[in-house]
């Protein structure tokens, strides 16, 4: 079955894994044949359409629903895959594709429809006061959007316009989230589980390594969220020959300098190419991912599945359900130094055990992670939204 397809998405100033991960789609479909139609908008045009445009764009964008009926017509589309529609896209574009007579899927990359700040984290913890309330009121008293007001409101109002309009319940045929952890926080939320499945991302294979290093290995964004002084104070607890290597950057990078100096078993490289991130994912003992938010679907543990480096992560949001507990590594409290320090020492001094959950993270990278994997979810996905959509045509005609 060859479509064509609107892939749709509003980029972001700062490029990060949603622009990746919808780049990375679009090809692998157009390898399999697809006729793959981009509608891109950048989120470097906020500044000239000032404020007050992009308020009002955010909550029903004119302009892309008149070029979606027009990209719709002209290339006669199959089904159109939405990425982020925040916030010059707007979710008017459900409007446009259903008037046309056009299924549309939404990816659902992290918590935006639910939460205004999209990640469940405020102040240095995870923060749900919004989930279940028809109107996110916690997120504009708390300026959880950029820590602006006025942004915030804005993203109240358009979560508020469109759960009134009933915009998600019945605009949109099918939602695609990144895990069973995110399914479930959309259900809670009120979205129809029956709309709802699952697709993880996938990741090319760098190939297995050796765990031969001997180092454990942080490789993300040096950021509070992240878990940073967790791992940080894990390792001061943690003996000289167990070493830890630091790779990446962020605004706590001066702060991770400072707190390293005088400690022999950790060192910060900087940021590193995806080459050699790949290389030292294969090298290191353990891979460490202490993040204290939810998180969507971390490329970092695929990336060390991967190379089959075991995963030591919080058991929290998604990473509780990714990291299978003995298997592909191993959980820790979140937030508690303690607990990750003794799990490190714990699977170090365990070679064997360590050499099996090798075997297992690698196994499970090419049942869950690869292209191949992802593609045929992708197909059975759009085959069953294509179904139920000629069925519900057909229902009507009738």
């Amino acid at each position: 079955m060859q479509l064509n397809i609107l892939s749709v998405h509003n980029k972001y100033l700062i490029r990060g894994g949603e622009d990746g991960s919808f780049a990375a789609k679009n090809a692998l479909l157009e390898q399999h044949g697809h006729n793959v139609v981009l509608h891109v908008e950048n989120n470097t045009r906020v500044e000239e359409l000032g404020k007050l445009r992009t308020a009002a764009k955010t909550i029903w964008s004119k302009e892309t629903t008149k070029t979606i009926r027009s990209l719709l017509r002209d290339n006669r589309i199959d089904l159109v895959e939405c990425e982020n529609t925040f916030p010059l896209i707007s979710p008017s574009i459900y409007y446009a594709a259903r008037d046309m007579g056009v299924p549309i899927v939404q990816n659902v990359r992290n918590y935006r429809l639910i939460c205004p700040n999209a990640l469940f984290f405020r102040e240095g913890r995870v923060c749900e006061d919004c989930l279940g309330k028809f109107m996110p009121w916690p997120g504009v008293k708390n300026k959880c959007y950029k820590e602006s007001l006025g942004g915030s409101a804005t993203v109240a109002a358009m979560l508020t316009t469109h759960r009134a309009l009933g915009t998600y319940q019945n605009k949109v045929s099918k939602y695609i989230v990144l895990t069973e952890f995110a399914r479930g926080k959309l259900i809670q939320a009120g979205f129809p589980a029956d709309r709802i499945t699952v697709r993880p991302n996938f990741v090319p294979d760098p190939g297995e390594g050796n765990g031969e290093g001997g180092f454990a290995l942080y490789v993300g964004r040096l950021s509070p969220e992240k878990g940073i002084d967790t791992m940080l104070e894990a390792w001061k607890l943690l003996p000289e020959h167990i070493p830890l290597k630091i790779a990446g950057d962020g605004p706590l990078t001066k702060q991770v300098e400072q707190e390293i100096a005088g400690h022999r078993n950790i060192s910060y490289i900087g940021a590193r190419d995806i080459e050699e991130v790949y290389r030292l994912m294969g090298e290191a003992r353990m891979l460490i991912f202490p993040s204290v938010w939810y998180e969507g679907l971390p490329r970092t543990i695929i990336e060390s599945y991967a190379k089959g480096t075991p995963v030591i992560a919080s058991k929290l949001g998604a990473m509780e359900s990714i990291v299978i507990d003995g298997v592909t590594g191993a959980h820790f409290e979140p937030g508690k130094a303690q607990h990750l320090a003794a799990q490190v020492e714990l699977y170090w001094h365990a070679s064997e055990k360590l050499c099996q959950m090798r075997e297992h993270a690698r196994r499970e990278f090419e049942e869950k992670y690869t292209a191949d994997s992802y593609y045929e979810r992708s197909l059975s996905i759009y085959e069953e939204v294509l179904s139920s959509h000629h069925e519900h045509k057909k229902s009507i005609s009738h």
